[in-house]
């Protein structure tokens, strides 16, 4: 679908729908006055007969109004206060979006300037209408034998204000980017896990660097992890017919004396549980398990399509965790590239395994910043639900970077603490750490793990057990975040 943005009056405009506000009471917005008048009081006259309150996302059609230009006229509620939070607005895109589909027409114009969005600019609230239009629109039927029936509808106009149209146009430019994005990681996240393996992944590495040649791709296969010394990532992946991948892509679209900006994704493409074995209902939930790999794809792949002004530097740790006769065993010690030791008790604990060698892979890119990203704990959920992401990490300016980054994207974030006292947890007899550190806690003393191998990082976790995807029902499937909240994080330091 396209977007567009033209500094227009709505009225003036020859378009299939029209849409425009109604405020609770049946408060008509200014635009809706002046087609009102136009129509010669009718749009009034229909309200009056009690068919749209103007509460948040109602909405009313209607067809062949006289003397305009607009074919049909969409009006819907935009409740009663005089600034809509984030999620208010959300709905409201969803109503307009919904009943858009379901028309003939082949075009829209949204007029919705006068609409306020708490906290939000005129870009800031294009932002999020931009965006919630576009992931609005995404349907994932590549195993389906019957493809999904081709929308009329192929282009949205946003109408504006000539002195808004310079931010306006900013902001679809960024939301198109990072809609692209997440629809990548929503790709590869519903993505069946006997084609998403990790060798999948570094195909579509690799065909990324293709398309971009300011793009350098390295692939490490299983016998290459086993040399350089990532014994811990090495572990998780060899019970597994399907050998890991280690992927590291570098862009460098800044000054070469700039260092980088890391993003260390965990892609674990299935995760039984090892040894340490899963009960098997929602099981097949675990092809989700590289959800934080696929938003590094996606946040890439918005930095390349915006051709940032940064460096970067993208590290996947990809593999398939399997029970076997070679698989690794509860009690095993492990060696990590940074030479600590790791008694693994859960087999099932295995994206810290991955993802503290990769972390410490990191360190030769001297990074000004590293973020992981990581579907890691199910105390996650217990702890944020389904909507916030979990955050620790050892630096503050780099904590509220990424939190404020969270609530302009919304896709927020929520700090929980990093303290000296859960590192006793992790105490093991035989090794230096133990991979798990009991039942309480347990996203705290994952993050405590991954700290133990980021002292010379300025670091941060993100833990998006909860976020990364939707569980159960026909909604069921990969929610593209943490990509707006990374991508936001990276426009924020090149200024863009």
């Amino acid at each position: 679908m396209e977007l567009v943005v033209k500094s227009v009056s709505p009225e003036t405009l020859k378009t299939a729908t029209l849409v425009v506000a109604v405020g609770e009471g049946r408060k008509l917005g200014p635009v809706a006055q002046k087609l009102d008048e136009l129509a010669g009081g009718a749009i009034a006259a229909i309200l009056k007969r009690g068919d749209l309150a103007g509460k948040v996302g109602q909405s009313l059609l209607l067809q062949s109004l006289p003397n305009l230009k607009a074919e049909r006229v969409l009006l819907v509620g935009v409740g009663k206060d005089a600034e809509l939070g984030d999620r208010p607005f959300r709905k409201i895109v969803a109503s307009i979006l919904g009943t858009l589909k379901g028309l003939g027409g082949s075009d829209a114009v949204l007029a919705l300037d006068e609409v306020v969005v708490k906290g939000r600019d005129s870009y800031g609230k294009t932002r999020l209408l931009a965006e919630s239009l576009l992931d609005g629109e995404y349907n994932f039927d590549a195993y389906k034998s019957q493809k999904a029936e081709p929308r009329a509808l192929k282009k949205i106009t946003l109408a504006t204000i000539k002195a808004a149209q310079a931010e306006v146009e900013r902001a679809v430019t960024h939301a198109k980017a990072i809609a692209s994005g997440m629809a990548f990681t929503r790709d590869l996240g519903n993505a069946p896990p006997n084609v998403c393996h990790p060798s999948y992944l570094a195909e579509q590495a690799k065909s990324l660097g293709k398309a971009h040649k300011g793009l350098k791709v390295e692939i490490f296969d299983e016998k290459k992890i086993k040399e350089m010394g990532m014994g811990s990532f090495y572990a998780v992946g060899q019970g597994s017919d399907q050998p890991p991948r280690l992927i590291v892509m570098q862009y460098n679209g800044g000054k070469k004396s700039e260092k980088p900006f890391a993003l260390v994704g965990k892609g674990i493409t299935f995760d039984t549980g090892g040894i340490s074995l899963k009960p098997g209902a929602g099981m097949d939930e675990m092809k989700f398990d590289m959800g934080g790999a696929a938003s590094v794809f996606g946040t890439l792949k918005a930095v390349l399509e915006l051709k940032l002004p940064i460096n970067l530097v993208c590290i996947l740790a990809c593999a398939e965790n399997m029970p076997s006769g070679g698989a690794t065993r509860p009690g095993d010690i492990v060696t990590t590239l940074s030479g600590q030791t790791v008694e693994i008790l859960n087999t099932d604990a295995e994206g810290r395994l991955v993802l503290c060698d990769a972390l410490t892979y990191s360190e030769r890119f001297k990074p000004q910043a590293v973020i992981d990203i990581a579907t890691l704990t199910g105390a996650c959920i217990v702890a944020l639900g389904s909507h916030t992401s979990g955050l620790l990490g050892n630096n503050d300016e780099l904590i509220e970077q990424l939190l404020s980054a969270g609530r302009q994207a919304d896709d927020r974030a929520w700090q929980l603490p990093l303290f000296d006292e859960y590192q006793e947890q992790l105490d093991s007899p035989f090794a230096d750490i133990a991979n798990i550190g009991g039942p309480k806690a347990g996203t705290i003393t994952a993050a405590c793990f991954l700290s133990r191998f980021t002292k010379n990082l300025n670091w941060a976790h993100l833990d998006i057990a909860g976020t990364a995807w939707i569980s159960g029902g026909k909604d069921k499937g990969a929610t593209g975040r943490p990509v707006p909240l990374l991508t936001q994080y990276l426009l924020d330091r090149a200024k863009a």
